[in-house]
């Protein structure tokens, strides 16, 4: 008999469940809860110090501890005493010393069969009466994370608003500076907010998606719904595949960021994040304004139309900040007035908005026309073809435009500006309308007369282009996957190429004199040539005995007419006659980065604005390359010879023979044949032929610290003889010296914060292990932000021995000359 009692007493603690705190089953410091279907565990926990210790929850079935929720994250208990239990009255307590330190406090009307239970969704709730009542629960009280079904927002029968906030550091999870929450006035939207300052905002809701999150694929892989009842207004997410692990953290670095579980990798990787870049900065362009980053223009603002800039020397400056007011004179008050539509826009900020969900967009117009206050409209829900009334009073703040899944803004403008829209859409239309009848005529005499000649040239010209790209293209294992991958056929992905007759290029270069000859490369000798219409080009001949060749030709070709940036050079076309294959581009006047940066005399000609304005140029070309593009594609050469000055020292990449491109979502990929310049290539793809997008961010951080010091990343210094330029500034960055290898010309700089700042992104570009870099993305906030950067770690470099030369000019330091080199993988 005393047998079975001592058996039954040492069963009675398996008989609670590993998921549940009940009154007499407390949670200990080195006990863990786990949830029911093992995806969460609830315990104590330390970060960079092990004396402060917290309880949260964090993913129970991956190797990399996730913490999402923390508890007492701003009281973190010094020792191993703390205990997380039932008290008497029934509320869920924490325990420091047997002193609460924390608490519940909620009203339970019976004490009876109270317990705390950790759910598979990562809650943790207070429940009642057996489980059929929940009167507290941690999703109400979130942190840093978002996870699935948390719902963040306000709660209009309690008052209870539900948002993050980031940790202080990555180390620290005390309430940080930056928050993530719900603005109710006006149309609701969630905010990033610096302390009070707004960061970013989603943009209000509009019943496919929220408006400035245009690129969410709702209902793929997550499924984001927006709640707005008497009951509350709130938005969640859930996931479509099951399989997935994903979650929204508001990080320590003033990002948003949306992470998925990599289990090949073991590792979390960021899914998307914001802002992202330099339009999604609340109000860049102020009240007014429109950001607009796919515009020829380098300044990304502008007016909205009836705008003139307030202050038209800051805007000079490409300082856009103070916004745009009404010009001067414009009535606006049944004067003729209507409205223009601002296409593809991110609607600006609707916290003083007015909504009228019971209107259709015509009504919502008449609405808006017959109050002279108001300054727009657009629908406020435009799923089934758009609905509701979504319109502002007074000005418009932190409009952009997108390239894809923007709104259209109805803005009011006076009578006159009104016309002159009016007129700019009637011009073409009544010239040709003009025209027509004049030549008609003359028109079908000549084309009949010309009819059999020009068919016959086009087809035989047709027939030489189609089979010369087809050529081209035939064999080559890549653009195959793209094609297949895009469903695109032959003559599509070549449609935008012109093909130059050898006559008119030789004609254009005087014959490839020597007083045209421009350089020489790896690929061949570049010459400067203008053709019959005046307009100036470089052309680019393929050497006989070049290193590189055919493949490199076939790779520029098929892939640079694909892409149109303002910071990538433009192919015009191409020469492919007899022996000789050519590339034309247009002519850049201010040849190549490196004989500015490397010549002692136009050196000094960069300004620090100006190079900082060479460094944001390259990043957005490599954005656009690696995210923006029609295709994905990998420089893998980037270098100061391979960025060219327009007129206006306008940045623009160039030299895509060694580019690869990728397709789908891929972003790495491997080669026997490593090809490159020596001090640029990372160390992943040196070694071991691996390369990705991060290959090209190694390389953009040596050009970055090469624009800063000017000096070529292959020096060695033999006062530190072991390093080369990336070792030479990380030692001196350690030894908080970084500034002693700036550009002496930069010396007398204002702007020293801005050259360290700079200098650190470089270092953290060129770390030793490609998943430590960031991408072009982050380099872009990061340039254009003040946020608090991550320290690096210690970068990639090549340990050499430097041998003094007498013939040097530079005394204490050696180089060796930049040279593109191919060479199998190990």
């Amino acid at each position: 008999m005393f047998l079975q009692f001592l058996l039954l007493l040492l069963a009675l603690p398996f008989c609670t469940p590993a998921d549940t705190i009940t009154p007499t089953q407390p949670l200990r410091d080195g006990d863990v809860l786990v949830s029911k279907g093992a995806s969460f565990a609830l315990g104590f926990f330390s970060l960079g110090n092990p004396n402060h210790r917290y309880v949260g929850v964090w993913y129970y079935n991956i190797s990399k501890q996730t913490v999402v929720w923390v508890l007492n994250r701003d009281d973190p208990i010094n020792d191993t005493s703390g205990v997380l239990s039932i008290h008497t009255r029934g509320n869920l307590v924490l325990y420091r010393r047997d002193s609460p330190l924390w608490s519940t406090n909620v009203s339970i009307s019976s004490v009876n069969n109270t317990v705390a239970q950790l759910l598979d969704t990562g809650n943790l709730v207070l429940i009642q009466n057996d489980g059929k009542r929940v009167v507290w629960q941690g999703f109400d009280y979130p942190t840093d994370t978002m996870l699935p079904y948390m719902r963040l927002g306000l709660d209009r029968r309690t008052g209870l608003n539900r948002f993050l906030t980031s940790w202080k550091s990555p180390s620290d999870p005390g309430t940080g500076e930056y928050s993530y929450k719900m603005e109710v006035s006006g149309s609701p939207q969630p905010f990033l907010k610096k302390g009070f300052e707004p960061i970013w905002r989603n943009g209000p809701w509009n019943g496919l998606r929220w408006a400035g999150v245009p690129d969410t694929d709702n209902g793929f892989i997550f499924k984001v719904n927006f709640f707005n009842n008497e009951d509350e207004v709130s938005g969640s997410f859930s996931i479509v595949q099951p399989s997935i692990l994903s979650r929204l953290t508001v990080d320590s670095d003033g990002l948003v960021r949306r992470y998925t579980w990599q289990e090949s990798d073991r590792k979390w990787v960021p899914f998307s994040f914001a802002p992202a870049e330099l339009c999604d900065n609340y109000g860049r362009c102020g009240p007014n304004g429109n950001c607009n980053l796919y515009t020829a223009d380098y300044f990304e603002c502008t007016c909205l139309a009836g705008f003139e800039p307030k202050s038209a020397r800051e805007w000079s400056l490409r300082e856009g900040s103070g916004g745009c007011v009404r010009i001067q004179g414009a009535n606006l008050c049944r004067n003729g007035e209507g409205f223009i539509k601002v296409a593809q826009v991110k609607v600006p900020d609707t916290s003083a908005a007015r909504v009228d969900t019971s209107l259709s967009l015509e009504e919502c117009r008449e609405e808006c026309l017959n109050n002279c206050n108001c300054s727009a409209y657009t629908s406020a829900n435009v799923s089934g073809g758009g609905s509701g009334c979504l319109s502002w009073y007074g000005d418009l703040m932190d409009t952009r435009v997108f390239t894809k899944g923007g709104q259209d803004l109805f803005l009011r403008v006076d009578a006159i500006t009104l016309a002159q829209s009016k007129r700019k859409k009637n011009t073409f239309h009544k010239k040709w309308m003009i025209v027509m009848p004049t030549v008609g005529v003359a028109l079908v005499t000549v084309l009949m007369v010309s009819l059999s000649w020009l068919a016959t040239k086009n087809r035989k010209g047709k027939e030489r282009q189609h089979k010369v790209l087809f050529n081209l293209s035939l064999n080559d294992t890549w653009l195959a996957h793209y094609s297949k991958a895009k469903q695109v056929n032959e003559s599509e992905t070549n449609s935008e190429l012109q093909l130059f007759d050898l006559s008119t290029i030789v004609a254009a270069t005087n014959n490839f004199s020597f007083t045209n000859k421009l350089g020489r490369g790896g690929f061949g000798s570049v010459y400067k040539g203008q053709l019959s219409n005046r307009q100036e080009i470089a052309v680019k001949r393929l050497s006989k005995d070049s290193g590189q060749g055919v493949e490199e030709f076939k790779n520029e070709v098929t892939l640079i007419a694909k892409l149109q940036h303002r910071n990538l050079v433009k192919l015009l076309g191409c020469c492919i006659e007899e022996e000789e294959k050519m590339l034309i581009y247009e002519y850049l006047p201010n040849k190549s980065l490196d004989s500015f940066i490397f010549d002692e005399t136009k050196i000094s000609m960069l300004t620090w604005e100006k190079r900082f304005e060479i460094i944001i140029g390259i990043a957005r070309g490599i954005l656009y390359l690696h995210q923006d593009s029609r295709l994905r594609i990998i420089h893998r050469d980037l270098k100061a010879s391979n960025v060219l000055l327009d007129v206006d020292m306008l940045p623009k990449i160039s030299d895509f023979g060694m580019a690869r491109l990728f397709g789908g979502n891929q972003i790495e990929g491997s080669t026997n044949r490593v090809v490159g310049t020596y001090g640029y290539m990372s160390p992943e793809y040196a070694m071991e032929g691996l390369f990705s997008i991060k290959s090209d961010v190694y390389s953009f951080g040596v050009l970055l610290l090469e624009i800063i010091t000017g000096r070529r990343n292959t020096t060695y210094y033999c006062d530190s003889p072991s390093f080369n330029l990336v070792g030479y500034v990380w030692s001196l960055w350690s030894e908080g010296k970084a500034l002693d290898i700036v550009d002496v010309s930069l010396a007398k700089s204002n702007h020293a914060n801005e050259v360290l700042r700079c200098i650190q992104i470089g270092l953290l570009c060129v770390q030793e292990f490609a998943i430590d870099r960031p991408t072009m993305l982050t380099i872009i906030f990061m340039l254009g932000n003040n946020s608090t950067l991550p320290p690096p770690n210690q970068p990639a470099f090549i340990m050499k021995t430097c041998h003094n030369d007498a013939k040097s000019p530079n005394v204490g330091a050696c180089s060796i000359n930049e040279v593109t080199i191919t060479m199998d993988a190990r």
